[in-house]
């Protein structure tokens, strides 16, 4: 209302001096006509009725022009208060024709509709987006800058077991979220709420309003998703068991059977100690690989958690290069770089990588290339081979899924086993620009 007065006040200056502008534009006119009047020989009574009427028409016609010049304004600044009130729906009369005034007039209207075209498409905006939030299972905080709870959605009320009405305005700390507005921005936790306990993703962001810093809380329960991924990890593993001990139980089964019906013959025949000798030996070798089986198992499920040292990438690379002796590993220069990683583990793994080129480089007479870069905020290796390339992608990381005669198929698991655990990444996939495979490890710097 202060905006609007300070309008009228200066609209009611503006027309005082329109009035005294009108007023000064006929004063030489009446001036004359009145000196005129009363020095001419004229009779009291005319004098008197023609300045009367002079007088009365300058000052109509003076008033009549400030009208006209402050009633349009008027319209304008009751139009802008309308919209700075946040009605848009008056219009300007006049708004037709082809003169200045008109055009004001016909922009002001544009205007409104425009404002309430885009208050329209931002009210349907906020209130989908409120549905939206009040529908979606994750709970969702905003909290201000001091900091206390400014917004929450129905599942934010059920995690906390309080209505909005009570959340809304306290602090972080007594609706016990304050741990969860400090350290890593995404992180996961294991706490209890008021309204479930289990294992949550925490993830926050910044956002600002009105000019101040906020921060948005997203928790998430990740209790049943990662029971369901618990689910099919339990069955694949008992997929991959039970599909390698019928593989020897199967053939044992069937021999142990063959030497009972041996034994149990009345005539034993000339060559059972020959059957028997190489049946037995079907079993001790049957055994022997699933206790191999059984090992390697167990050396897969017990990667043991990466101890953290400063490692500078290039000797780390030159060092696991150097252990192949089958063909010369060609290691072109890069930048200087040092990672904070487990050196055991993370030369192990591009032995593995370098040793799996080496052995398709070798079916083609081809060579092997190690290369790294800084990209970003990360460290890229790649391994490089000149060989047939990977005829099927799908199962490169499938536990004891192996091409090779004799492999364990737990290589590449264990690899990226161990990016995965130093906070990278490993894929696997056939060059672009040349025959070959390309193995690309991405750790964090």
């Amino acid at each position: 209302m202060k905006l609007f007065e300070r309008v009228r006040r200066r609209l009611s200056l503006h027309e005082y001096r329109v009035l005294f502008t009108a007023l000064a534009a006929g004063l030489p006119a009446v001036a004359v006509s009145m000196g005129i009047l009363w020095y001419a020989d004229y009779t009291p009574k005319v004098q008197w009725t023609w300045t009367v009427i002079i007088l009365g028409c300058w000052w109509g016609f003076s008033a009549a022009v400030r009208e006209r010049v402050a009633s349009p304004l008027r319209t304008i600044a009751n139009l802008l208060e309308a919209m700075r009130e946040g009605d848009y729906s008056i219009r300007a009369r006049g708004a037709r024709g082809e003169d200045a005034l008109a055009e004001v007039m016909q922009q002001v209207n544009a205007m409104s509709a425009t404002l309430r075209a885009q208050r329209l498409g931002a009210l349907e905006a906020t209130t989908l987006l409120r549905k939206v939030m009040e529908e979606i299972n994750v709970a969702v905080f905003a909290f201000d800058q001091e900091p206390r709870l400014r917004l929450v959605n129905r599942a934010g009320e059920r995690l906390l077991a309080q209505p909005a009405e009570r959340l809304l305005g306290l602090r972080a700390d007594l609706l016990g979220l304050a741990d969860c507005l400090e350290g890593d921005p995404s992180q996961t936790r294991q706490r209890s709420f008021p309204g479930g306990s289990g294992r949550w993703g925490v993830s926050r962001t910044s956002f600002r309003e009105g000019g101040l810093p906020h921060q948005l809380l997203v928790v998430t329960d990740l209790t049943r998703p990662l029971r369901e991924e618990e689910l099919q990890a339990w069955q694949r593993i008992v997929r991959v068991l039970g599909h390698e001990l019928n593989n020897s139980l199967t053939p044992i089964k069937s021999i142990a059977g063959s030497l009972e019906s041996i034994i149990a013959r009345n005539e034993l025949p000339e060559d059972w100690r020959q059957d028997m000798t190489r049946g037995l030996a079907i079993i001790a070798s049957r055994s022997e690989a699933l206790s191999r089986f059984m090992g390697t198992y167990t050396r897969l499920a017990k990667l043991p958690r990466p101890q953290l040292k400063p490692i500078e990438i290039g000797s780390l690379i030159r060092r696991a290069a150097g252990i192949e002796t089958r063909l010369t590993v060609q290691v072109e220069p890069g930048p200087a770089a040092t990672i904070h990683a487990d050196g055991d583990q993370l030369e192990q793994l591009l032995i593995n990588l370098i040793r799996n080129a080496a052995d398709a480089a070798s079916q083609t007479s081809g060579g092997v290339r190690v290369w790294w870069e800084k990209a970003g905020g990360n460290l890229l290796v790649l391994v490089e081979d000149e060989g047939p390339g990977l005829p099927n992608t799908a199962n490169l990381f499938v536990p004891f899924f192996t091409t090779k005669p004799g492999g364990s198929g737990i290589g590449l698991v264990l690899c990226r086993q161990i990016a995965e655990a130093h906070g990278g990444a490993l894929s696997l996939q056939n060059r672009a620009g040349g025959k070959g495979c390309a193995a690309r490890l991405v750790l964090p710097l």
